[in-house]
């Protein structure tokens, strides 16, 4: 029903637009004539015998309106009945339609001049079936359109003219009206035409225009006025108007509206733009007059004046032009100088046609100035002046010449181009000022002057002040009148060069010349046009030499140093040079180079070295320059060293050197000893090492300054060898022998000479008295200490093949000097020592050794070591304990047999016997949260109880000294049963790697556990790898633990790695938080690969505790 409901609604929608076809009636009401219908009622006014019976739609469906008194109300507007009617006797029935409603929101929604648009409403339920009769009254007679739309637009209209517009809803039956709805207006009005300007003045405008409309008698006017930023509006009830008040010079649009009789609706505009005459200018003046320019200036009052700009009409000089101005200002130009012009300024409206009566102004333009204005001649008191004028009417001037000067001012005229000017002053100053006259005789063109002097006297009195290397001052007078405005030119000659100073003083300081270089100065006075110049006075001479630079000493030896400097002069070739010398050295010599040889100095000693520069005048002489040098100083003459005995110091003795010196710099070349001392003459080196040759410089020390050094080769002593840290190592070869093996001394202290094997029977230290016994006095117990042996480091002794063991035999009945190396006692406890010896002194007399002369140490004492019983008094014993030993053998083979027989498929394994208690799997849990209590206490002491098992089984292969190497730890070593062996290579020794085979379920081979790899065994891991063809490979340890290393990086990286002739590659890594897993390819013939899981967390020593839910 719900989905039903929606189409039922849409259903229901589309009745209201579907005409109900008409049913007629069955028998029609004939005699019925009275009946009344309005929008929702029918009723018969006057019934008599007749009244309604029943109402239906006329589609036949039945309705239930209200039934009144033979009324029927409560009907839908616009909508067909059958309704039926009865007396009593009969009945009839007639079809009747109600009238739609009137139309609501009627709106004109725009007018034209012949066109209306009209819209309005219809709320009926039938109104969309709804048509509509438009009545259209006015312009004499009414007219009839229709729509079956609620708008319309009537069209055919007269402009301007009044219109009302009934609106009748029409009823399906195309019969039935209802009532209507109205809307009066007038057209709008044509716009006019024909709009002309008939005059325009400052404030006033006359518009004419026309209308050809048919009502257009009946219209008034408005005109809407734009500008001076207002807007205002008149109004004319003819086709003209005169507007006034308006602005000068003002922009106005004038828009003209015709308006019909209702003096609301209006039609389109016609508009018409224009500006008003601006008022005339006032305050005409001429600012400024040039020959060919005239500057005028104006006011306008009026409010737009900011707007105008102007026309300036220009007269004169036979023409007539036109120039304009957006100022009130203008500059006219390209006029002829001396020349009448009149002219006329015309304010003109923005719209650049709208002018203004105009105001005028005459003048002359000022004459061009005088050109070509020469002095002819010039005298002491006359000056002749000539000039020329190339203007158009200059025959019309005349010619005024202002005279200034001489503290005086005059003036004097001429009809013509030239004058004579007398009266004058010697060497003094005028200037000639030419002014050209128009014809008016007032107005003055610009002047043209030429100033001058007349000349002065020659100086006299020339001296020169001082003389400097680049400068000379120069001092003179002059007795004229106007002297003190003089200048003075000063020409300076020398051989290579001409040029010119000047002053305004009756001195000068000639700068930039060259030094030791002859000059010759020429003074002339100028008159202060620097022109006029008097006869010239002359003096010569020599500058003075520069200084020299760049001196620099350089030792030739302790007592003689070469000299040499610059000089850059360019007369420098000419000079010669004068050194002194302080300190008494009594040199005060002339030299014709740059450079000089200075000896009979003394060594180590400070000297001043002052050097002159003469001219080659020999007697002009520059400025010294002194350079502060100190000699070498002298090397010591003697120097001695000594070694100090049994210390690692050199003492050293040397003599004073000779001359000057502050002290001695002393080092040592192969050590980094150094000291500085005073005036001493020894000192003692020390940190040195023993029995080591060492190179002694002696540097004597002056201002700065060593000399050479002086040298000696020493070599310092030796003392008691460095004892080792290890003892020998001591075993029992037989009954009554020992082998003894030890390394050599350090030799830092000397070279180790000698060694003595030192055997005793005390637990205690050795002490240097043990070397004065020997093996009789052993004997006979006088000491417990004594010398087996002296092995001297010069003879061949049997060794291992490390050539830094010794190895030596004691009990073997050799003697050596004075000592005897004699057969030990069975059953005997002894402990071996080694002293070392760099220097062995032996007792003349008995030939042992003499410990007070002698340097030595001794090494740490070995174990004690118990000799075997002699071997006759045990073989009775061994035939019984031979026997006894088979039975027990054979009793424990067959237990073993039956273990390894009852353990199932791991009985190939060697284990060691286990007890085990067994328990049920309930149990299981409470027994292991017991044992992994207390930090696992219950687990560490059953790991425990396993630390021996199968410690005694052999591991031959792993203690072989050249396997040593191979193993980390000499503790952690692989049994001999269960190691892993390589393929033999080059040596029977490659067979081993320390790792063991490890049981498993289905082998007793079936995992491997291996050592952490060490640098060197690097290559037989991947060996094994690929020889056992293994596949996955679990690193329980990190590579370095606390600072210690566990394991060698065996894995490459980024790049593959040869080891051998296997390469291996990384493929991948994954790196997680306690584990890391990497895949790797390995290569020699064929491809394998290896996963290696390296747990970060599982460190060693440690039992590694898995958690379920890494699984």
């Amino acid at each position: 029903m719900r989905r039903a409901a929606p189409l039922f609604f849409l259903f229901l929608l589309c009745l209201g637009k579907i005409k109900a076809a008409v049913s007629s009636c069955g028998e029609e009401c004939s005699s019925l004539t009275d009946v009344r219908v309005s929008e929702i009622e029918i009723s018969i006014p006057f019934p008599g015998s007749f009244r309604i019976s029943n109402v239906t739609f006329a589609n036949g469906t039945q309705t239930k309106p209200l039934l009144v008194n033979g009324s029927i109300s409560e009907l839908d507007p616009g909508t067909q009945y059958v309704v039926y009617f009865t007396n009593g006797n009969s009945t009839c029935c007639e079809v009747i339609t109600t009238k739609p409603s009137p139309v609501s929101d009627l709106h004109v929604e725009s007018i034209g001049t012949t066109t209306v648009n009209l819209t309005w409403k219809s709320e009926d339920l039938q109104a969309i079936n709804y048509t509509y009769r438009i009545e259209i009254e006015g312009n004499a007679s009414p007219r009839n359109e229709s729509s079956d739309t609620t708008s319309a637009v009537i069209s055919n209209l007269e402009p301007g003219t009044w219109y009302r517009f009934n609106i009748y809803p029409v009823a399906p039956d195309n019969k039935t009206e209802g009532e209507p709805n109205n809307a009066s207006l007038y057209t709008k009005p044509s716009p006019v035409s024909e709009l002309h300007v008939q005059s325009v003045g400052t404030t006033t405008v006359n518009l004419t225009w026309k209308n050809e409309d048919l009502h257009a008698t009946n219209y008034t006017y408005r005109i809407e006025i734009e500008g001076n930023s207002s807007r205002r509006n008149e109004s004319s009830d003819t086709t003209s108007a005169v507007i006034s008040n308006l602005e000068p010079g003002a922009w106005y649009k004038f828009n003209i509206y015709p308006v019909a009789p209702d003096n609301k609706t209006e039609g389109e505009p016609k508009n018409a733009s224009l500006y008003t005459k601006p008022s005339p200018v006032s305050e005409l003046h001429v600012e400024g007059i040039g020959t060919t320019t005239v500057n005028l200036t104006w006011k306008n009052e009026d409010l737009y004046a900011t707007n105008y700009t102007y026309r300036i009409e220009v007269e004169g000089n036979a023409t007539r032009r036109n120039e304009s101005s957006d100022t009130t200002s203008a500059v006219i130009s390209n006029l002829e100088p001396g020349a009448w012009y009149k002219f006329n300024i015309y304010p003109v409206a923005p719209d650049n046609k709208t002018e203004g009566e105009p105001k005028n102004a005459s003048l002359y333009t000022k004459p061009n100035p005088v050109s070509e204005l020469h002095v002819e001649s010039v005298s002491t008191t006359t000056v002749n002046l000539t000039w020329k004028s190339e203007d158009l009417h200059a025959t019309n001037y005349t010619y005024r010449i202002e005279i200034e000067g001489n503290a005086s001012h005059r003036n004097e005229s001429s009809d013509t181009t030239s004058a004579v000017i007398s009266n004058l002053e010697p060497g003094t100053w005028y200037r000639f000022n030419i002014y050209p006259v128009a014809l008016d005789n007032k107005t003055e063109g610009e002047p043209k002057d030429t100033s001058l002097y007349t000349k002065p006297s020659p100086v006299s009195d020339l001296r020169v002040e001082s003389i400097g290397t680049t400068t000379v001052n120069l001092t003179w007078k002059n007795e004229d009148l106007r002297a003190t405005n003089y200048t003075y030119q000063i020409e300076i000659e020398s051989n290579a060069s001409l040029r010119n100073e000047s002053s305004d003083t009756t001195s000068a300081v000639i700068s930039n010349l060259e030094p030791g270089t002859w000059y010759r100065f020429t003074v002339y006075p100028v008159a202060p046009d620097n022109k006029t110049e008097g006869e010239p006075k002359n003096t010569s001479l020599y500058t003075i030499p520069s200084s020299v630079f760049n001196i620099s000493v350089n030792d030739i030896s302790t007592t003689v140093v070469n000299l040499t400097w610059k000089n850059s002069d360019l007369a420098s070739v000419e000079y010669f040079y004068r050194i002194n010398v302080s300190e008494g050295a009594g040199v005060n010599t002339v030299f014709a180079d740059t450079s000089a040889v200075i000896s009979g100095l003394s060594p180590g000693t400070q000297y001043t070295f002052s050097i002159y520069s003469i001219a080659g005048d020999m007697k002009t002489e520059g400025k010294s320059s002194s350079i502060n040098y100190c000699t070498i100083p002298a090397s010591v003459d003697v120097l001695m060293c000594e070694p100090v005995a049994k210390q690692a110091e050199l003492i050293l003795n040397w003599t004073p050197p000779n001359g000057t010196f502050v002290g001695f710099h002393l080092l040592v070349l192969n050590n980094p000893w150094n000291k500085t001392l005073s005036k001493e003459y020894n000192t003692t080196v020390t940190n040195l090492s023993y029995f080591t040759n060492y190179t002694v410089q002696v540097i004597t020390r002056s201002c700065e300054k060593e000399s050479i050094p002086k040298e000696i080769t020493c070599h310092t002593s030796i003392t008691d060898p460095p004892p080792p840290s290890d003892p020998p190592a001591v075993k029992a070869l037989n009954h009554y022998s020992l082998n003894v093996q030890f390394g050599v001394f350090n030799s830092t202290h000397g070279p180790v000479t000698a060694y003595a094997i030192v055997v005793t029977t005390s637990e205690g230290p050795i002490s240097n008295d043990s070397l004065q016994y020997t093996y009789d006095e052993f004997i006979k117990k006088k000491t417990n200490a004594y010398v087996a042996s002296i092995i001297e480091v010069q003879q061949k002794y049997s060794s291992s093949s490390n050539s830094q063991q010794y190895d030596m035999k004691v009990g073997d009945g050799s003697k050596v000097y004075g000592y005897v190396n004699g057969k030990l006692d069975p059953l005997g406890s002894y402990r071996v020592c080694v002293a070392g010896f760099t220097q062995m002194n032996l007792n003349e007399t008995i030939q042992l050794i003499n410990v007070d002369k002698s340097f030595l140490s001794f090494s740490p004492s070995s174990g004690t070591v118990v000799l075997p019983q002699n071997p006759d008094v045990i073989t009775g014993a061994v035939v019984g304990c031979v026997l006894a030993a088979v039975i027990v053998a054979v009793i424990v083979g067959f237990i073993f047999w039956k273990k390894r027989r009852d353990g199932g498929k791991n009985s190939d394994v060697p284990f060691s016997i286990i007890e085990s208690k067994s328990m049920k799997v309930d149990h299981f849990d409470s027994y292991f949260k017991k044992q992994k209590a207390d930090s696992n206490c219950g687990f560490a002491e059953e790991y425990e109880n396993l630390r021996l098992v199968g410690v005694n089984q052999p591991k031959f292969a792993a203690e072989l000294p050249e396997n040593k190497g191979k193993n980390r730890y000499n503790n952690v070593l692989p049994y001999e049963f269960s190691r892993v062996k390589l393929s033999m290579k080059t040596s029977p020794f490659d067979d081993y790697i320390n790792a063991n085979y490890m049981p498993g379920y289905n082998s007793k081979e079936e995992f491997i556990a291996a050592q952490g790899p060490l640098p060197t065994t690097v290559q037989d891991f991947w060996r094994m790898i690929w020889e056992k063809n293994i596949y996955a490979v679990v690193m329980l340890t990190k590579c370095v633990e606390q600072g210690r290393t566990k394991c060698e990086e065996y894995w490459p990286n980024k790049q593959s790695k040869s080891y051998g002739d296997i390469i291996v590659a990384m493929t991948s890594e994954i790196v997680l938080p306690e584990w890391t897993i990497r895949d790797f390819s390995v290569e020699k013939v064929s491809d394998s690969m290896c996963i290696c899981l390296c747990f970060l967390t599982w460190h060693s020593r440690m039992m590694y505790m898995w958690n379920p839910s890494q699984a």
